[in-house]
């Protein structure tokens, strides 16, 4: 019981650092630009196809993440600059109301292109098979490569936000965008290159999620919803904050998954009540970090 716990423990780890790669863009972009985007899960699914289509006609699995980044940051540039752009003074009904019409877009021209049917991933070989981890956990080889990667980027993402001069532009704009813009920053090739790291991090996301499970139309909205439970649990325009709580949702959501059911079963004789308060976890515990730190747990307060 102790290993099936560890190895589900480490399960959520590996799907909180993919919840802080939809995340942390997520949370850049409204926390430098004030901008809800909802189609930010659509790009996360753009990254899916991308890798996919690239992956079965190469034979190359690192070329698919590659053309994921890729695909995932031109569709960011192109709706920043075509559409996101005309809505930064708008309020944020028409934000949303906007970017909800992009994923009706981004989902029916999926459709349109790649069909209705599911494609697939293909775990690379070398990435194949368990590996034994210290206590004689058997665990996957390509979940820890994908808990490294994710800890990678956000390493880097740290890196890049206080270590160089772009990253002190987003921390200024952030803070104040009409005094950098007054300085002479670009604020709209700033807005851009913000969009489209947020946009390059979701189509990774969705390039390695979607090799565990299968890429298909609509498979960015469930993930999105995550991701803004992880920002305001972690606090809105915190890379820290989304990183923390990130991996407390991945936890928290797959640890309940596995053992409210079960406690369940032994309390009541049916596993029905811990299904479904298990679904139920990750909202309770936003609600309950929100009671006391209503600013997110590594959130500024207002």
């Amino acid at each position: 019981m102790s290993l099936l716990i560890a190895e589900q423990f480490l399960n959520g780890i590996q799907l909180g650092v993919m919840l802080f790669l939809m995340a942390a863009g997520l949370t850049l972009v409204f926390g430098v630009m004030g901008l809800i985007n909802l189609a930010h899960g659509s790009l996360y699914m753009v990254g899916a196809f991308a890798a996919a289509f690239v992956a079965a006609n190469t034979g190359s699995y690192l070329l698919g993440i590659v053309a994921s980044v890729v695909a995932a940051a031109v569709a960011g540039v192109l709706i920043e600059t075509l559409v996101i752009r005309r809505l930064y003074k708008r309020d944020h009904l028409d934000q949303v109301l906007a970017t909800f019409a992009l994923i009706l877009i981004f989902s029916e021209g999926t459709r349109m292109i790649f069909g209705s049917f599911p494609l697939y991933l293909s775990i690379p070989d070398a990435l194949g098979g368990p590996i034994t981890l210290p206590g004689g956990i058997e665990y996957p080889l390509f979940r820890l490569t994908l808990i490294a990667m994710g800890l990678l980027v956000a390493v880097g993402l740290y890196l890049l936000i206080t270590k160089t001069r772009v990253g002190m532009q987003i921390q200024a704009g952030e803070a104040d965008r009409e005094m950098i813009s007054a300085l002479g920053v670009d604020i709209s090739k700033l807005y851009t290159f913000v969009f489209a790291l947020g946009a390059a991090l979701a189509g990774l996301s969705g390039a390695l999620v979607g090799t565990l499970q299968s890429v298909e139309v609509g498979m960015g909205e469930p993930v999105l919803i995550m991701a803004f439970v992880v920002i305001v649990i972690g606090g809105i325009g915190s890379i820290q904050g989304a990183l923390v709580g990130a991996v407390l949702v991945g936890v928290v959501q797959t640890l309940g998954a596995f053992l409210l059911p079960i406690w369940s079963k032994m309390l009541f004789g049916s596993p029905d009540a811990g299904a479904v308060l298990s679904s139920m976890l990750i909202y309770i515990l936003m609600a309950g970090v929100l009671l006391i730190r209503p600013q997110g747990l590594m959130g500024q307060a207002a």
